[in-house]
């Protein structure tokens, strides 16, 4: 009996086929764009490093009132006028009967030295943290509200809406950022901060939050203004405005999710200058106004006396330095992880 040879051939392609299926579905499901930026983050060591240590530098200002209270034992406005600390039971000189700070001590108290005061610098650093960076993110969270609502109204509605409120950007976008914290900054350190029905009084880290946050509104809000005039084009605003939707459901429900994933990219950098431009205004005396105390008002305190204590300065700007850095790279592995067009495997 003879056997055809293509019979084997053809009794062997519904096998062939029925196992290609079977691997294909054991594939897992698509995944979206949320999860694959997750996915790439995860993959971006070095985002994820400088993530980590911008989170111990907030765990470390956060745990400022158990290291004043427990620890340092002193609050960070509390002078030493005697200029000496006991340690293991001796006298020990902190600060020189000329005032000049003497250097750290390595113990508990004064752990990196007192300032020309006798204030302990570890004390105040950590609560200089938590105010640069409650400042950083107040202000950064202002900036991305204003820049949000102008620039998706401006973007919208477009005509005489977005010439006012680009013709506002422009005026903003024409100072420089440094010179307009300044000069606001200065006028309300010495009467106060008047908004309408809000009065806010000279001294207040709200009145440093509130400049920080409006000087960069134009900085996100001209890309997001960008990006909804692209947008409002698209078929599925066509598609939501003729089944009836109406301005403000199609802003909120068809524009603002296509936008997240710019805002999470600006959110990291807009934080990192809110604190960088903190620490200038402060060290320049347009920012936080004593008794409070920040990375900024540090480095200005330390800076007469840099030659003969130059931890008084390098402490304060290594904390403001890697923060900013942090966040920074961090924010760059953000940008990189949702941008679509990144070619990072994605297997395993």
């Amino acid at each position: 009996m003879s056997i055809d040879p293509g019979t084997e051939l053809v009794s062997e392609i519904p096998s062939a086929f029925q196992a290609e299926v079977e691997g294909k579905a054991k594939l897992e499901p698509g995944l979206g764009p949320w999860r694959l930026a997750v996915r790439r983050l995860r993959r971006n060591k070095t985002a994820l490093a400088f993530l980590g240590l911008f989170l111990v530098i907030v765990a470390m200002c956060l745990a400022a009132p158990f290291w004043s209270s427990e620890i340092a034992k002193i609050s960070a406005s509390r002078n030493n006028l005697t200029g000496t600390v006991t340690v293991d039971g001796k006298k020990r000189d902190i600060v020189t009967p000329q005032g000049i700070p003497i250097g750290p001590t390595w113990q508990s108290q004064y752990f990196l030295g007192a300032d020309e005061n006798g204030r302990d610098v570890m004390v105040r650093l950590l609560y200089g943290g938590r105010n640069s960076l409650v400042i950083g993110f107040a202000a950064a969270f202002i900036t991305v509200v204003l820049s949000v609502m102008f620039g998706v109204l401006a973007g919208f509605y477009r005509g005489a809406t977005d010439s006012v409120i680009s013709w506002l950007m422009d005026v903003l976008w024409s100072f420089p950022v440094i010179l307009l914290g300044v000069a606001i900054g200065v006028a309300a350190a010495i009467g106060g901060l008047n908004l309408w029905i809000i009065k806010i009084e000279s001294g207040s880290l709200m009145i440093p939050i509130i400049i920080i946050g409006a000087v960069y509104v134009p900085y996100m809000a001209r890309p997001i203004r960008g990006q909804v005039l692209a947008l409002r084009e698209k078929e599925f605003v066509e598609a939501a405005r003729s089944q009836g939707a109406g301005s403000l459901r199609i802003m909120v429900s068809e524009l603002m999710p296509n936008l997240a994933s710019t805002i999470v990219v600006f959110l990291p950098l807009i934080v990192a200058n809110a604190i960088l431009l903190e620490s200038a205004l402060s060290f320049l005396g347009a920012g936080v106004q004593p008794p409070e105390t920040s990375w900024g008002t540090m480095i200005d305190d330390g800076v007469g006396l840099i030659a003969t204590a130059p931890h008084l300065t390098i402490v304060p700007g290594l904390m403001l330095v890697a923060c900013v850095l942090a966040l920074n790279i961090f924010g760059d592995g953000v940008r990189d992880a949702l941008d679509p067009r990144a070619k990072i495997r994605l297997d395993g």
